[in-house]
């Protein structure tokens, strides 16, 4: 459908952003004295941005509908990458990022919500996911592609293109999304924070929390901030180079997701795919931390591994979507994007301290995001064991 293609467009542009940074991020610190933490927090105050723009979006999708929520936002994103392409100072960066969260907080959610209120159930997590995997290549864009428009324009006339491209795919959404009917129910206008509440003591989501929380931060991290430093400091890898193992793993997260897309059909359980998923992600990445001594093949195999395994971010979204009443879909719906994309940006400020400090102590590359990597899956698990506790249905 035409509003399937339009959302696709702009969650590319989406998923470009919230990746970028791992390319260009050591000659982005060179220019402008990033420091490690710097980094951390520049990427951060998208995730932050996007994270807390889900309540008002929310609201808005549920109160207004897509078609103007969605466009009006991305102006936002528009002006944010006009801004990174003139930035001067770490805070420019910084502003810059959070201005682009803010602009691509409506995109997945307005796309999923008129997935929800036009769309079967049982077909939810099938288009949640094939968005989900087209859209990734957003992520391929801001691999090998971004390392040679950075390589032959540089980084700044490549990013005024972009905001170019932003304010193109806002004009498409408000030509062609047309709002579904809205839903209503007894207590459906007693006020946003009471919806929220009513979502947030929802028992049945419980155990899909913790999970909802790290899942995805994990995978978000390494893919958008953490491969280059890795692959530049332990293996030592040119940006092209390091564009080429980034684009392998953005490769193998749109094929996860593809996967995941129909299978708790063809299977008959949600839980027990993330599970799997998750299980296997956790096993990837700690094998990274105790095999970092390992070639550069064995390491970008791993890094897929984790992409791949870990695109659980559809199914687990579809196995929280059935347990939010109709009239609350939007605000349900943000209200677990805010965990998944909130954690993203706890990760990302947390590791960035811990690499900055355990760099300051003279600890060797290596160990260091030996360190890292273990954390990941540690946490992975913790998650899963957690969300053994929640029903299928």
């Amino acid at each position: 459908m035409a509003a399937f293609g339009v959302f696709l467009l702009a969650y590319v542009l989406s998923q470009f952003f919230r990746s970028f940074l791992a390319v260009i991020a050591p000659e982005l610190a060179n220019e402008l004295a990033l420091s490690p933490a710097d980094l951390g927090l520049v990427s951060g105050a998208w995730f932050a941005a996007f994270a807390l723009a889900q309540f008002p979006v929310g609201w808005a999708l549920d109160r207004i509908g897509p078609r103007r929520t969605v466009p009006v936002l991305m102006l936002a994103a528009a002006a944010g990458s006009a801004l990174f392409a003139s930035a001067t100072a770490p805070w420019h960066c910084g502003l810059a990022m959070a201005l682009i969260g803010l602009g691509c907080a409506p995109i997945y959610m307005g796309a999923l919500y008129m997935f929800a209120r036009t769309m079967p159930p049982a077909r939810f997590a099938l288009l949640a996911s094939w968005l989900l995997a087209i859209g990734t290549s957003g992520n391929l864009l801001a691999t090998t592609p971004l390392a040679l428009a950075e390589r032959a324009w540089g980084w700044r006339t490549t990013f005024q293109a972009i905001a170019l491209f932003c304010l193109a795919s806002a004009m498409l959404i408000a030509l062609v999304v047309r709002d579904p009917p809205r839903a209503t129910a007894p207590g459906a206008q007693r006020g946003a924070f009471a919806d929220l509440a009513a979502v947030a003591r929802t028992r049945a989501l419980w155990p899909l929390f913790p999970l909802v929380l790290i899942s995805y931060a994990i995978v978000a991290s390494e893919r958008g901030l953490w491969i280059g430093p890795y692959l530049a400091d332990v293996h030592g890898l040119d940006p092209v180079a390091r564009g080429n193992a980034a684009l392998v793993m953005a490769i193998a997260m749109s094929v996860g997701a593809f996967v995941y897309g129909p299978l708790d059909q063809w299977l008959g359980t949600r839980k027990w795919v993330v599970v799997a998923g998750s299980v296997l992600t956790a096993a990837a990445f700690i094998a990274l931390a105790t095999h970092h001594g390992a070639s550069v093949a064995t390491a970008t195999a791993l890094l897929a591994l984790v992409g791949a395994a870990g695109s659980t971010y559809g199914v687990l979204m579809a196995h929280g979507r059935q347990f939010i009443p109709e009239h609350l879909i939007g605000r349900g719906l943000t209200f677990l994007n805010f965990l998944f994309i909130g954690g993203i940006s706890l990760m990302q400020g947390v590791s960035g301290r811990a690499v900055e400090q355990a760099r300051a102590a003279g600890h060797a590359p290596a160990e260091i995001f030996a360190g890292l990597h273990m954390a990941f899956g540690l946490a992975l698990i913790a998650a899963t064991l957690i969300y053994l506790a929640a029903r299928e249905r």
